[in-house]
């Protein structure tokens, strides 16, 4: 019998799109804020937590999941990421720190379980064009933000933070436990024929998790990730300082907003589909180029073209979800891919923690100064040197 690798492609599609709402915390932040009569600073610890324990249900869940397989994988995160939301609708308003640990904890273990698991899987049907999979299934989890931006702001004006996170909650148990259904890894025989069509695949050494640490290319693929995300992470909370200084105007910052998340998901899918083609490292190339020039130029940048910049910065940053996974499965085999590809990120949440905080000092009272574009800038020439170790005929004999 035909085994249909579409279905859990497709399926993995449609999950990473509702587990990619947790990234649009943004957006229900201010409504947070006022009904629990919470200061930003504490309401952005949400977001800091969240992508902790991301990394954390990436690590863990993808090592359940190399073992299992990814469905009941998918099914224990989307559980625990609605079971986050839907707790996070029952918090009481003299106990906001709830939010920490359902919103941020839960939710977001749960979301890093699943996340990891739907790659995985699709990568497995796609051998042979693993960064097409992989951009198909982080492509739809960037574009959540995009779908999900004008149904969270329509349900939190017409029914405020609890009802929102309570319909949404529910919305997606729905959905996850359908299209869950479908996410599973392909039979041994498919395999079998993948690897008598592709004679370098079944050649190559499955690394464990314990013998990837042992690797230097980890590290370079490590710190590769590392230095070519600060750009994003660092503008991205100014966005609004940047653009009032930029002449933006109110429907002008708006087009910018979703003009970031269209291109996250763009380069989510353009980037690794050009990795199949191009090769890993050229396109890795192209996004620090893209990175390093856009924020080089943002220094002066005004109104319309200051968004044309923002937008590349989010494309490299999305391209970057989505090549990275397919690195790692080069370098390390696909076996053992969900585990492999969390340690990987491990990287990501490491950023995402210390240039936020690195941002901080360098725009004092929120204004950005010079070093606002230098400190990415400088990681961005030190993220080409790191990239330049890897290369394509190492990837099949680390050492």
């Amino acid at each position: 019998m035909k085994e249909n690798k579409a279905l859990p492609l497709i399926a993995g599609a449609v999950i990473q799109l509702c587990i990619g709402i947790i990234y649009i915390w943004s957006i229900f932040q201010p409504s947070v804020m006022e009904y629990y009569s919470w200061s930003a600073a504490d309401a952005s610890v949400t977001f800091s937590i969240m992508l902790a324990t991301f990394v954390l249900g990436i690590v863990l869940g993808g090592r359940l999941g190399d073992k299992k397989g990814p469905r009941p994988v998918v099914f224990l995160g989307g559980l625990l990421f609605c079971a986050g939301i839907f707790l996070s609708s029952l918090v009481p308003k003299d106990m906001p720190q709830l939010i920490w640990l359902f919103y941020g904890g839960l939710a977001g273990f749960g979301v890093g379980a699943a996340y990891t698991s739907t790659i995985s899987c699709a990568q497995k049907w796609f051998m042979d064009r693993k960064g097409f999979a992989t951009g198909v299934i982080v492509c739809t989890f960037g574009a959540s933000t995009v779908v999900f931006t004008p149904v969270a702001n329509t349900l939190l004006k017409a029914v405020g933070v609890s009802q929102t996170f309570l319909t949404l909650s529910l919305i997606f148990l729905a959905v996850l436990l359908i299209f869950g259904w479908f996410v599973k890894n392909p039979s041994k025989g498919y395999m079998e024929r993948f690897e008598t069509k592709l004679p370098d695949l079944s050649a190559q050494k499955q690394y464990t998790p314990g013998e990837v640490l042992k690797t230097k290319y980890y590290y370079f693929i490590f710190f590769s990730m590392l230095l070519l995300t600060p750009a994003y992470f660092i503008i991205n909370p100014l966005l609004k300082s940047l653009g009032e200084l930029r002449s933006l105007t109110e429907a002008a910052a708006l087009a910018g907003v979703m003009a970031t998340g269209m291109a996250s998901a763009a380069g989510r899918l353009l980037a690794p589909w050009l990795s199949d083609r191009l090769g890993r490292r050229n396109v890795l190339f192209l996004l620090y180029g893209i990175t390093l020039v856009s924020i080089l130029l943002l220094t002066f940048a005004q109104s319309y073209f200051f968004i044309v910049l923002i937008a590349l910065i989010s494309f490299a940053f999305g391209g970057s979800a989505g090549v990275y996974p397919a690195v790692t499965a080069d370098y390390f085999g696909i076996k053992n891919n969900g585990t492999n590809y969390g340690l990987v990120m491990i990287a990501f949440a490491a950023s995402g923690l210390m240039f936020p905080a690195i941002a901080t000092v360098v725009t004092p009272s929120g204004i950005p100064t010079a070093w606002t574009f230098l400190v990415p800038a400088i990681a961005s020439v030190a993220g080409i040197f790191v990239t330049l170790a890897l290369k394509r005929d190492a990837a099949k004999k680390p050492a």
